[in-house]
């Protein structure tokens, strides 16, 4: 039987790709200046969901093949009348999930988007990244490059960069605006920690490039000492997200003895003592996996008042770093390391801080070639009147906090205030969120995102475009299957906002328990 090659010249990871990759790349410079913020020019964009990432790292989250739906809140680009999306998939998307964010398009009819969409599918619902997957189907490869229009001036958009994507550009003929995966090491645990040395920024007291059993029981023993009141410290796989890569080791018990003595007493009880965030998870396959990706060992950030912020920033193709918005995140867990959603803005007390660390921390990363979307999380505390801000971690790539933000800037068409760190509208009024892609429930497992929709209509719950306020929902493919969902509750305070939320899972749970039927005249 004949099989199509897996990919076409030049061999992935060449020096001739390497080559071809960064001439497309010089493409984003000009295209950026002339092209990316004219609303009338003609371009295709390609989006690929894909979560090149460790599959049994992602296996951890539920209804992870539904994620690919996350991107969908570029459909929003489709209000540009010139532009044509092509949105891969491993398997097809409901026709009503599409549906519903044509709808949310401001001031384009819903028919005139559609001719510009081009929805592909693999039809693979292995475990293998979405790439790969297009890699493999060279007729796909192909259907792509015949329909994209004006090539000089579009480029592919993805959730993160590896090899894999580097190819994808390369076979496509189209720039990646996103990180060169050569570079994407800035953003594991290990070098983001040299970055916040480099930008001078506060994180906490630790060790990066530990390899294994050994190193980290170094990096424990070493801890202690230096800190001997330290309670606990955190042990982090360079490459885990979301924090399912983070376990805790607690000192309660440890001895006030000389090094070789504490060093034993860690060695022995490490493997008891270490607490993972991810379920599931056990000291071998952990220990596995830290040989595998490496990673940290860093001292727990102790506090009465303590608070996880984070703030978003972009390197243009013109090599500028802009911040994009900050927000709180919300956070659960075993010990409150895993992220469940954000509320936008941060907290005025500490907003404007953040800020300026993050502009700092992408003006180094730019120094290195950094292109695209970065975020870095922290753990605040206060202290009397004052909080001090400790970066722990930076993702180089898209992540839970920016397609919420993304679905705002889209629906409002407004303007973030770099002074003030609000988003508001085009009347100058403010807005806020507080978003989840974990708003689950065994209870709703069943419901369509037919039913979900005509069930937050009726509740006068879902996003009104007169006055921008109400809930936008992302992830419904899991829903029926999974029970879970995601929200954006937009309001013009901070308290709107999160009524809306709170709104949106006492009517689920309302509807849910007692069902009602109802006719529609």
């Amino acid at each position: 039987m004949f099989q199509a090659p897996l990919y076409l010249e030049p061999l992935p990871g060449s020096s001739e790709e390497i080559a071809q990759f960064h001439k497309l790349q010089r493409r984003l410079a000009p295209m950026y200046q002339h092209a990316f913020d004219d609303r009338r020019a003609p371009r295709t964009v390609v989006v690929v969901p894909s979560l090149t990432l460790d599959p049994h790292e992602l296996a951890k989250i539920s209804g992870i093949h539904h994620y690919e739906e996350r991107m969908l809140c570029l459909l929003m680009l489709l209000q540009y009348p010139r532009t044509h999306i092509i949105y891969v998939t491993s398997h097809p998307l409901h026709q009503d999930i599409i549906d519903y964010y044509l709808h949310l398009l401001p001031g384009i009819p819903s028919h005139h988007a559609k001719n510009r969409l081009t929805l592909l599918t693999c039809y693979d619902s292995s475990i293998k990244p979405l790439t790969q997957k297009m890699l493999e189907r060279p007729r796909l490869l192909q259907r792509i490059r015949d329909i994209t229009v004006v090539p000089e001036d579009s480029h592919i958009t993805c959730f993160n960069t590896t090899a894999l994507e580097r190819t994808l550009s390369v076979q496509l003929g189209l720039p990646l605006y996103a990180c060169d995966p050569d570079l994407c090491y800035l953003g594991s645990k290990s070098d983001g920690r040299r970055i916040f040395r480099e930008a001078g920024i506060l994180h906490p007291d630790g060790f990066e490039d530990l390899r294994d059993q050994e190193d980290i029981v170094q990096a424990l023993t070493d801890l202690k000492l230096k800190q001997p009141e330290l309670r606990k410290a955190v042990v982090k796989l360079n490459e885990s997200f979301s924090g399912e890569g983070n376990a805790v080791f607690s000192f309660m018990g440890a001895p006030k003895a000389p090094k070789q003595v504490l060093a034993n007493w860690v060695h022995k009880e490490l493997p008891q003592r270490l607490k993972f965030e991810a379920k599931g998870e056990t000291w071998e396959t952990y220990l596995q996996k830290f040989k595998s990706m490496q990673g940290i060992v860093e001292a727990w950030i102790d506090g009465d008042n303590k608070k996880s912020p984070s703030v978003q920033c972009r390197i243009n193709p013109l090599k500028e770093v802009e911040v994009l918005s900050t927000h709180d995140q919300i956070l659960g867990g075993p010990s409150g390391q895993i992220f469940l959603g954000c509320s936008f803005p941060a907290a005025d007390a500490y907003r404007k801080p953040i800020q300026t660390d993050g502009h700092a921390i992408g003006q180094v990363l730019a120094k290195y070639g950094a292109l695209g979307r970065f975020a870095v999380d922290y753990i605040s505390v206060q202290e009397e009147d004052q909080w001090k801000h400790y970066a722990i971690e930076i993702n180089l790539r898209k992540g839970g906090t920016t397609f919420p933000y993304l679905m705002l800037e889209f629906l409002l068409n407004g303007k973030f205030d770099i002074e003030t760190g609000l988003y508001l509208t085009r009347n100058k009024q403010p807005r806020y969120y507080y978003a989840s892609d974990n708003l689950q429930n065994l209870a709703y497992q069943g419901l369509t995102p037919d039913d979900l929709i005509d069930i937050m209509v009726y509740n006068n719950l879902h996003y009104h475009s007169a006055n921008q306020q109400g809930v936008v929902f992302h992830l419904m493919g899991a829903l029926s299957e999974f029970g879970k969902f995601g929200v954006v509750c937009i309001g013009d305070t901070p308290a709107k906002a999160y009524q809306l939320y709170k709104e949106t899972e006492q009517t689920l749970t309302r509807e849910m328990s007692a069902p009602r039927s109802r006719q529609i005249d």
